[in-house]
């Protein structure tokens, strides 16, 4: 089945089905985004962050929230 039947089929459906299936989506991005986010803190690809933050706090630049 490609994308653009999909579509079609989408557009076909009832609007409670199309709800159902539009929190399912959602919910499977959010999963995706996770995994991802876990896979790079692991692989160390987000270690700037610390560093950036490590030095704003070493010249008082943070403040409290």
């Amino acid at each position: 089945m490609t994308v653009e039947q999909l579509q079609v089929e989408i557009d076909a459906l009832p609007e409670s089905d199309f709800a159902r299936l539009r929190q399912w989506f959602i919910d499977r991005d959010w999963e995706r985004w996770d995994r991802q986010l876990e896979i790079d803190v692991a692989a160390g690809k987000l270690d700037f962050l610390l560093d950036e933050a490590a030095s704003a706090k070493a010249q008082s630049l943070l403040r409290e929230l």
